[in-house]
């Protein structure tokens, strides 16, 4: 299952495919086993068949989905030959398991699968024992890239770019415009988006929902909306994906230092960043560190960032961001 992200955008409109609109044109589709949004402005009012085959690109790389994609077979295999697309990723997924001291970790493929949350057999009965088990497969230190061929310490190793991918999948859209001359433009892949310009003269606002459960709808209610060009935004949080069983919840962020479910103190996690492959990652980074760590993240890398978190001693919802974020802010 991919991870949900929590972010929306508001443009006042819905998105049909291919529905001009002045001099920007929208269109829409599915990839990744999600959706993807786009609005550009130019001279290219059928993009359409070139973004799908470009995406189809990304998902031989890096869909679990996909059966013959690079990633599956490195989950199925080892010494196995990679593309750029999945160098790329690793690269990435690389320094910001560094920079959040192992927060994020593409080696939980194990554990993802084992609570049901990937492409693997969800297992009847998770215990400390199973745990314990599969926690012997995770971390970056036992994966390497040599001469273009992922090696494994053991082949039973699995990864899972869910966390990072669908912002990569963004930036790779965000290249193909640039070389198309396109200069306003949104692109959407499963909640993470980067905006470059402006749309009709004005920064593109981005909404973050309220982060409780029940509120199933993006957009629905909404937490704030961040008035931004030139920037990636992603968003992760717990409150919707996530399942009860024998009275215990479990959600798909899940720790790689514990094996078991992130719950901190932190309910959603807005990162702002230069790309969307950083913002996506440090997101989730974000989500398994809680709030204070996180702080120390996001100064240290030097990236933006709104949380929703509950205050430990009252339970009420707080918010913190960065200075950069409160000119972001705009009025709902």
């Amino acid at each position: 299952m991919k991870k949900l992200s929590l972010l929306i955008f508001v443009i006042g409109t819905a998105l049909f495919s291919c529905q001009k609109t002045g001099e920007f044109y929208k269109i829409a589709g599915e990839t990744q086993g999600t959706t993807y949004h786009m609005i550009y402005e130019g001279e290219h009012p059928e993009l359409k068949n070139e973004v799908d085959s470009l995406l189809q690109i990304f998902d031989l790389s890096l869909s679990t989905y996909e059966p013959y994609s690079t990633i599956s077979k490195v989950n199925q295999g080892n010494n196995v030959e990679v593309d750029s697309l999945f160098i790329q990723m690793f690269n990435k997924a690389a320094q910001v398991t560094e920079h959040s001291e192992g927060a994020f970790d593409i080696t939980v493929g194990p554990l993802i699968n084992a609570y049901g949350f990937g492409y693997g057999k969800q297992e009847t009965k998770i215990d400390s024992a199973l745990i314990d088990s599969l926690l012997q497969f995770v971390g970056m230190d036992k994966v390497k890239i040599v001469n273009n061929r992922l090696i494994k310490d053991d082949d039973r190793m699995q990864l899972s770019g869910n966390a990072i991918s669908q912002g990569q999948a963004v930036d790779f859209i965000a290249d193909f415009f640039k070389k198309q001359g396109i200069e306003n433009y949104m692109i959407e892949v499963g909640g993470e988006l980067a905006v470059k310009g402006l749309k009709e003269g004005k920064k593109w606002h981005v909404g973050i929902d309220k982060p409780y459960e029940g509120n199933d709808i993006a957009g629905q209610d909404l937490q704030t909306i961040l008035a931004i060009t030139d920037k990636a935004v992603a968003t992760s949080g717990n409150y919707r994906k996530f399942y009860v069983r024998d009275g215990k919840k479990y959600s798909h962020t899940i720790n790689p230092h514990t094996g078991y479910p992130a719950f901190q103190n932190i309910l959603s996690a807005t990162i702002i960043a230069d790309n969307c492959i950083t913002a996506d990652a440090y997101a989730t980074a974000c989500m398994v560190s809680g709030l204070e760590k996180s702080k120390e993240i996001v100064k240290n890398v030097g990236l933006d960032a709104y949380f929703v978190y509950s205050d430990e001693e009252t339970g009420e919802y707080k918010v913190w961001y960065t200075d950069a974020v409160k000119n972001m802010i705009a009025e709902k």
